[in-house]
């Protein structure tokens, strides 16, 4: 789908670097990377790699040291309603309804208020949450307030959809139900994604391109094309195809997993 599509996000030799107890610790080490328009990439790498880092300079929430990343050709500077960020515990505002905490980036961008009722109801009807509209992020569970984040995330029009293990706290069945309901939306608004998973089936069954990050410091390791075509479901995972792919990006997960071990 991404195919012979324009560079959306250039990732330019970042280095991040932080100030630990024990002195200078460098997170990401000249990270290079190009997404194109309306592609969405999987990043997996062993835990504390840097993976969220990374999503966070995309987004605007943090500075890399060194180094700089575009959204189309625009340097990023600082957060933005135009990048869509959806993160594991949801982050919904308790106080505000399903309806409400949806329009809440529209209202940050002056839509008006019938603007911003008819764009509520058609994210509401994307992600299947149209009766409770009126019902508050307590009265939900994990998987519908995870939509609710989705839904808000669409809402803005971003032009990039930044997602940090947005699955990663549900249970298998809702996982399952809810990957098939991104890849429906992904497909129908069409947007660059870059999503961020430790599961390596997940980062196979979603993306076009799974980007695999070495042990910290951090840069790309290596890139696999996904060449199974969509839809995929639950059946793709017994495919030959499938497991030969799992195969090839888990050993190398592994592999950086074992170095940060040593």
């Amino acid at each position: 789908m991404a195919g012979n599509s324009p560079i959306k996000v250039k990732i330019d030799h970042v280095i991040k670097k932080f100030q630990g107890r024990n002195g200078e610790i460098t997170a990401l080490n000249g990270v290079d990377l190009d997404i194109k328009e309306n592609e969405f990439v999987c990043v997996v790498g062993p835990s504390g790699c840097g993976k969220s880092t990374l999503l966070n300079i995309i987004g605007g929430l943090d500075k890399p040291t060194e180094g700089k990343v575009t959204i189309d050709g625009e340097e990023v500077d600082g957060p933005s309603p135009e990048h869509g960020i959806v993160f594991q515990q949801y982050a919904l505002f308790p106080w505000l309804t399903v309806e409400k905490n949806i329009q809440f980036g529209l209202k940050l961008q002056g839509k008006t208020p019938e603007e911003r009722e008819a764009i509520t109801q058609k994210y509401l009807k994307v992600v299947g949450l149209e009766k409770f509209a009126k019902s508050y992020p307590k009265e939900l569970s994990g998987g519908m307030k995870q939509r609710v984040a989705i839904a808000r995330a669409y809402a803005v029009n971003p032009k990039v959809l930044l997602m940090d293990e947005p699955f990663g706290a549900l249970d298998a069945q809702t996982r399952v139900q809810l990957q098939t309901e991104l890849l429906k939306t992904w497909e129908e608004e069409q947007k660059t994604c870059f999503f961020i998973t430790h599961d390596v089936e997940e980062a196979i069954v979603l993306a076009q391109r799974v980007i695999i990050m070495s042990a910290r410091p951090s840069r790309v390791k290596d890139i696999v094309e996904i060449d199974i075509p969509y839809p995929r479901d639950q059946a793709t995972k017994m495919s030959p195809r499938f497991l030969e792919l799992k195969n090839r990006i888990w050993s190398q997960v592994y592999e950086e997993y074992l170095a940060v071990r040593k």
